[in-house]
């Protein structure tokens, strides 16, 4: 049961794209998502039609083999595909930030290398900041790179890598300058190249190793890892951008790609939310209590009603901060405020569906439940709640200064 969504201007592209999207999720994602959830699997036949489907390269130059399309009907996209798992969204989700540092910052040779076949999907990317002893923290990495016989030698660990495993290349934020004050100034972004699916690489890829995947509460079938960097060395044009434009900007780098990774997030918590709402539309109306459906009962129309206006005011708000970022005006404020909303719009709609569903939303038999777990990831990833409220005051203040 889908709630039409059609109040969003769209143009004739999005709307075709979108619903072409939504039908893969009624088809292809909802049918499978239960299944691969249980097992925690990948799920590669699903992965496998994306790549048919182009969506891998959604929004990379059709000059690279891509659809060429914006940020806005990216979004679009990704609610689409949330709605129907979140963890396909997060597979595609690493992939497009990669495709952004190098459309935005890459060389054209690394452009050249990289980009005709990771819009196939042929090669797959991710992305890694965090690490065991700091999160939200990001000055505070402890990886490092150090110049040896004209390559980088990277030692050092990260965490909470999605598709650490299976990913062709990493981009990895290092400190190639301990000493540098402030310290942002002395990270650099690389390239990390790997053989996909292999956990301990050799040859030109040694000392890059890959631990077990990080058993998770939900968030299934995409792995999480830890990366251990051990003597891995990598070539000096893997700096993103080049050695000599690129040195010491990783962190400025990384920060304008998580600008645009906040509102992916924030269409990730609109699609969970639409979801969990068409869920509780649906159970409210077949379920019966007190002699007549439970949605006749005005208590449960307030949920209804709660969670149908946090949907669409979700939504609006990543559409808005998409749609700056398009149009080449700033817009970490208004990334900031709809990763905030709407992933706590998420959270909302689902724990009101799991109610509306009574004991029931509890049990594995009914999709809420699987909703329930995923949706708190949307909370912590690309930066907490708290951060945002961080990131908003200071943007605020910045904006407004008397």
């Amino acid at each position: 049961m889908a709630v039409a969504t059609d109040l969003i201007a769209k143009t004739d592209e999005q709307k075709a794209i979108t619903e072409m999207v939504r039908q893969f999720a009624d088809e292809k994602i909802l049918p499978n998502a239960e299944h691969y959830d249980h097992e925690d699997e990948f799920p590669a036949p699903i992965v496998e039609q994306m790549k048919d489907l182009g969506l891998f390269g959604v929004t990379i130059p059709e000059e690279y083999g891509g659809m060429g399309l914006d940020l806005t009907t990216y979004a679009m996209i990704v609610e689409e595909l949330s709605r129907g798992w979140i963890s396909i969204s997060g597979i595609v989700n690493t992939h497009f930030i990669g495709s952004y540092l190098l459309m935005k910052f890459g060389t054209e040779e690394q452009k050249q290398k990289y980009l005709a076949r990771m819009a196939t999907g042929e090669i797959r990317a991710a992305f890694s900041l965090s690490e065991p002893e700091c999160g939200s923290d990001v000055q505070a990495i402890k990886t490092t790179a150090r110049k040896l016989d004209g390559a980088y030698e990277i030692n050092g660990q990260k965490m909470w890598v999605t598709n650490g495993l299976l990913s062709s290349l990493v981009f990895v934020l290092v400190k190639t300058d301990p000493s540098a004050e402030p310290k942002y100034k002395g990270m650099t972004c690389f390239i990390a190249e790997k053989e996909p699916g292999v956990s301990e690489n050799s040859g030109e890829y040694a000392g890059f190793t890959v631990p077990p995947k990080i058993k998770k509460l939900g968030y299934k079938g995409v792995e999480s890892t830890e990366l251990v960097f051990d003597g891995y060395r990598c070539p000096a044009e893997n700096i993103l951008g080049g050695e000599e434009a690129g040195l010491g900007q990783g962190f400025v780098q990384m920060m304008d790609a998580l600008e645009v990774g906040r509102v992916n997030v924030a269409a990730r918590g609109v699609g969970i939310a639409q979801r969990a709402l068409e869920l509780a539309l649906r159970y409210s109306q077949e379920r019966k209590a007190f002699g007549k459906e439970i949605a006749q009962h005005q208590a449960i129309q307030f949920k209804l009603a709660d969670m149908a206006t946090q949907v669409e005011a979700a939504r609006l708000l990543t559409l808005r901060a998409a749609r700056l970022k398009d149009a080449g005006e700033r817009s970490d404020l208004e990334a900031g405020m709809a990763k905030l909303f709407a992933s706590e719009a998420g959270r909302f709609c689902v724990e009101e569906s799991l109610r509306i569903h009574g004991g029931y939303g509890y049990s594995k038999e009914y999709e809420v439940e699987r909703l329930y777990r995923d949706a708190p990831l949307l909370l912590i990833g690309e930066g907490t709640s708290e951060i945002q409220r961080m990131v908003i005051g200071r943007k605020l203040l910045q904006r407004h200064k008397i």
